[in-house]
């Protein structure tokens, strides 16, 4: 739950990906333990941060079930996530011009940490960095992380200008705090990439549903 310790933070859910070892489609559509993915992240992060908005590119209207604001990259090719980050901090400057930070996560990562947002925050403050990702074990995940919104026009540029796709070639730019989780009893970032990893998210599921 949100504190008053924690900056007002607007999350993002990062669906922009193409999920061509999926066959393509929408991945956090699949449905796992009997939701789908992106019913279980809404609900993991949604105590956690001051409000969700969804990145997804094509027709927005296959998430109306959901109930959130979805937003397109402005960035023509699909260029990766950081077009989705940028996005989603053009979207908080014009729209929330009070919050200053913003959550990504990846729209098919079901199991996320329930204190990801002040764990972030706690380290960027305690380090001092303009940035923070999320870790586990020895894996970073940079998709997971907080940005500072007023980064936006330099990441714009870093898009646009120099075609930067790789996020942690962007972050490798600044001060940047690295918050890492255990992976057991499961790994909080495991995120379904093919249908192999639907199974086992089907077992890791009742594992985190149980918790």
């Amino acid at each position: 739950m949100v504190t008053t310790e924690i900056p007002a933070t607007q999350g993002v859910l990062l669906a922009g990906g193409l999920a061509r070892r999926m066959g393509g489609g929408d991945k956090p559509m699949r449905t796992i333990g009997g939701r789908t993915i992106l019913e279980r992240v809404i609900a993991r992060l949604t105590p956690q941060c001051s409000g969700l908005i969804l990145n997804a590119n094509g027709d927005p209207t296959r998430f109306a079930a959901f109930d959130l604001q979805v937003i397109a990259d402005d960035v023509p090719n699909f260029p990766g996530p950081l077009a989705g980050i940028l996005a989603a901090l053009d979207w908080t400057a014009a729209n929330r011009p009070e919050i200053e930070w913003v959550l990504s996560a990846a729209g098919d990562c079901p199991f996320l940490p329930r204190d990801l947002v002040a764990r972030l925050h706690e380290a960027r403050a305690r380090e001092n960095a303009q940035l923070a990702v999320a870790a586990s074990g020895d894996q970073s995940h940079p998709v997971i992380g907080l940005w500072r919104v007023a980064l936006r026009d330099e990441l714009r540029h870093a898009l646009v200008v120099e075609d930067l796709r790789k996020i942690d070639r962007w972050t490798a730019r600044y001060p940047l705090a690295t918050v890492t989780w255990p992976t057991e009893p499961l790994d909080p970032f495991f995120n379904a990439n093919t249908v192999e990893d639907i199974a086992e998210a089907e077992r890791l599921a009742a594992l985190d549903d149980a918790a």
